[in-house]
């Protein structure tokens, strides 16, 4: 997918990891299937060409395919979001009263430990970068922002991602970048047991 570079900082401020990045992984890992099959296709047809614009025609053409394969993810990506949010949304409202009453499940303020990304922030900032899709942004403004704000659960996974900025577009891409990450993270610790936590990670989008 298209590669964007963005200013990442972060802020200090249930739902099984599993289950909540299958959807992504999915899509992710049956795109990049058809990328290898398309890409040993057009290798294939491009080493017994021996015209040499043939040739660059048919790189454009391997250019387009990958573009459009990208577009399609995209769509099914945002699919996956709203497969997501909705159980997220059906599980908060079948356990507000065991929540409201279990402090457990709370999410603390202050922590001994905060919850750290393997690699720390900035390993967090390049798979966050590398997994944006800036082709589906649309902005009349040459920099747009939004505030990312999600749990992490005391299993390292992550839960209620959403993102508060002006341009939908790019609130829908950046949420979807964190739910696509790879790894889990280390929970916060309070009195040596892992609790919720907090973040909030401010995005800016540079077009360019």
């Amino acid at each position: 997918m298209k590669v964007v570079v963005f200013c990442l900082s972060l802020i200090i401020p249930s739902f099984c990891f599993a289950q909540q990045t299958e959807e992504f992984r999915f899509v992710k890992n049956y795109y990049n299937h058809h990328r290898t099959l398309l890409g040993k296709e057009f290798k294939k047809k491009l080493d017994t060409e021996t015209n040499n614009l043939k040739k660059d025609a048919i790189k454009k053409d391997f250019i387009l395919f990958m573009r459009k394969m990208d577009s399609i993810e995209n769509t099914a990506l945002i699919g996956a979001l709203l497969k997501v949010k909705n159980i997220e949304d059906l599980n908060i409202l079948h356990n507000k009263n065991i929540i409201t009453k279990n402090t457990d499940d709370k999410v603390p303020y202050t922590t001994d430990k905060s919850a750290d990304y393997p690699g720390g922030v900035d390993a967090l900032r390049k798979e966050v970068a590398h997994l944006f899709y800036g082709g589906s942004v649309y902005s009349e403004t040459p920099n747009i922002k939004t505030n990312v704000k999600f749990i992490v659960e005391k299993d390292g996974s992550i839960s209620n991602v959403k993102a508060e900025g002006e341009n939908f577009t790019f609130n829908r891409q950046a949420e979807i970048a964190i739910y696509s990450i790879s790894e889990k993270f280390s929970p916060a610790i309070i009195n040596g047991n892992p609790v919720r936590y907090r973040f909030n990670l401010p995005l800016t989008f540079s077009f360019k």
